[in-house]
């Protein structure tokens, strides 16, 4: 472990790390724990009691915060006709087909997400190898591809968040910025954790949530009560 700046010990010094905080208290001491000059990221971070190597315990999905994530989003849609136009009145900063995937095939990935129609997903393949490291593959999951795609424009720059659970069964989600209110916080965490909640599946025994964590970029991480968070419906 690298040597610990005066500036994180004196923030450790303010979080008990042998306590689960109520998700007001924990929200509230983190805002407290801004020390960079720049607007820092708010990040959630869970492990769940599953075991994702059993198809039916992979949890993977998308959603909306009320609140945004506070995050510029470039988002790209790969389409035809007037799907085109559609993602062109709606937003998005790049639309294209064969002519995206000649770009993307140089190396030229200028987005934080790609849309696609599913009459596009035969190009999308050619590029698979490319934009799954990434984690830019457009999917049905997530509401990646459709053909809705001025909704998913919208929703993509309006504080959309996908998650897939890791094999060890964490997922992590930016849920704001250090300039965002508690309430609006809260808010996000709320929804997100609503969202996760309702896609316990069935086969998972136990506690559900056995740790969760509130952290700044730039930060220790806070614990919430993890009994909160599962009873968030």
């Amino acid at each position: 472990m690298g040597k610990v700046s005066k500036r994180y010990k004196s923030l450790l010094e303010k979080v008990d790390s042998g306590k689960e905080y109520a998700l007001n208290d924990a929200v509230k001491l983190v805002k407290e724990l801004k020390s960079a000059k720049f607007d820092e990221s708010i990040d959630l971070a869970l492990n769940l009691n599953i075991d994702p190597r059993h198809a039916d315990q992979m949890i993977r999905g998308a959603v909306v915060l009320p609140a945004g994530t506070g995050k510029s989003v470039r988002v790209a849609v790969m389409a035809k006709g007037t799907k085109m136009d559609e993602a062109k009145e709606a937003g998005a900063d790049i639309v294209g087909n064969e002519d995206l995937v000649a770009s993307i095939q140089e190396g030229n990935i200028d987005f934080d997400v790609l849309i696609a129609t599913p009459d596009t997903m035969g190009l999308i393949g050619k590029i698979g190898r490319i934009l799954g490291p990434k984690g830019l593959m457009p999917n049905p999951k997530t509401g990646t591809v459709t053909m809705d795609v001025a909704k998913a424009v919208t929703e993509a720059k309006g504080g959309k968040v996908t998650f897939r659970v890791d094999k060890k069964g964490n997922i992590h989600a930016g849920v704001g910025k250090s300039s965002f209110s508690e309430d609006q916080i809260i808010d996000n965490i709320t929804t997100f954790m609503s969202t996760i909640n309702k896609m316990k599946p069935a086969s998972a025994k136990g506690r559900f949530v056995t740790t969760a964590a509130v952290s700044l970029t730039m930060s220790p991480s806070v614990k919430i009560d993890t009994q909160e968070m599962i009873d968030i419906k």
